[in-house]
């Protein structure tokens, strides 16, 4: 590692994490532009020109990977392996996505690299097991949540918290009157929105249940406009398609839709702590197969799924997620949370609350000042 500035090998797998690795990279760049980085990820890091040795979307997985997609994942292992063995590198940073970095850790680590992991793994609700791995590879462990700071210490793990870096994403650009504008919805009728998830998976199991689901409350309420949200790089399929039949299907602005949304319902994830901080009501659901959800609840460690809920410390956000009757108890929830509108502004004023839990925005500055500190600590040092 004779190089003058410093090289990084970063990896993350999914759509969060990509955008994360995103706006990582750039304000590293930004605050010093001498940071060399190469690495996998998405569309959003690979708009900043870095070196990329795979595309994300090739990794992106939800619940058990199949016999193609071990393999997959294999050789990208060993390409990295190989990659790593060449001394190309001065530190791997880990973004997100356990399943995979967890053994991208153990492998830097014991070929001698400083391992910086950034986004923890939900140890603290999924699986203990990698408290220890994480312990064990990792040298310095970035964490966006605050309860998450003192769990992981309190395994000495050396922790930093320093804010989500959600709040600097989170952005709308449209004013109300001009959203509804655009999308020819009518401002005077109740505007519900569906968020099916980020990954191939969930949409399979999401669009026709969420779709039903509109069915059901126009049946009631004939008035109410549907909007569901595609996130970014889902591939089209005739799901979509049928979707647009029966409502408005819209790829980008979901911070405007979540904040002129009377009602959303969402799939577990990261969406679950951005509509909370855009004050927006909503249930949470997520579907898995009946397999899985029995052994998810063996699993489970926290009394809630949902991000915004487990911050809280109570259910703000409804979770409905038995497999029984599950569209029927959706249904009649947002219909409850239409029809009240004093229900709906409890919620929003609990939500208040996450502000100032999560705190200020400018995390994915500090961040990057500690990584880029760190960073040359290690250098000077010649670790």
């Amino acid at each position: 590692m004779n190089h003058q500035f410093p090289h990084i090998l970063i990896i993350t797998g999914e759509i969060s994490g990509d955008i994360y690795g995103y706006l990582l990279i750039k304000r590293i760049k930004e605050l010093n532009s001498v940071f060399q980085f190469v690495g996998i990820g998405g569309p959003k890091m690979r708009s900043l020109g870095i070196e990329i040795l795979f595309p994300a979307e090739s990794l992106a997985l939800v619940g058990l990977p199949s016999f193609s997609e071990l393999k997959k994942y294999w050789f990208v292992y060993k390409k990295i392996k190989e990659f790593l063995k060449k001394r190309k590198v001065d530190v791997v940073i880990l973004v997100d996505f356990p399943g995979f970095n967890l053994k991208i850790a153990k492998l830097a680590k014991k070929l001698g690299y400083p391992v910086i992991y950034y986004i923890a793994p939900q140890a603290w609700a999924w699986n203990k097991k990698r408290v220890y791995v994480l312990k064990k590879y990792v040298d310095r462990l970035y964490v966006v949540l605050p309860f998450e700071k003192d769990f992981f210490s309190s395994y000495n793990i050396p922790t930093v918290y320093l804010g989500h870096p959600i709040l600097d994403l989170i952005k709308t650009n449209l004013s109300e009157n001009f959203f509804y504008e655009i999308y020819k919805l009518n401002k005077s009728k109740p505007l519900i929105s569906f968020f099916p998830g980020s990954r191939e998976r969930e949409i399979t199991r999401h669009i026709p249940m969420f779709l039903k689901i509109f069915e059901n409350l126009k049946k009631f309420n004939p008035n109410i406009q549907g909007v569901m949200v595609k996130a970014p790089g889902l591939k089209d399929s005739f799901l979509w398609e049928k979707a647009r039949t029966q409502l408005k299907v819209i790829e980008n602005t979901q911070y405007e839709i979540l904040k002129y949304s009377t009602v959303a319902l969402l799939s577990s994830g990261t969406i679950t702590l951005e509509a909370a901080l855009l004050g927006t009501p909503a249930i949470v659901t997520y579907s898995l197969p009946s397999w899985m959800v029995f052994i998810a609840k063996k699993m489970i460690k926290v009394p809630y799924i949902s991000l915004s809920n487990l911050i809280l410390g109570k259910e703000v956000y409804p979770e409905i997620i038995k497999e029984k009757n599950k569209i029927e108890f959706i249904t009649q929830k947002i219909r409850e949370l239409l029809e009240n509108e004093t229900k709906r502004n409890e919620i929003k004023r609990e939500l208040e609350m996450i502000k100032k839990i999560v705190g200020s925005p400018g995390a994915s500055w500090r961040i990057a000042e500690d990584m880029i500190k760190y960073i040359s600590s290690i250098k000077k040092s010649g670790i």
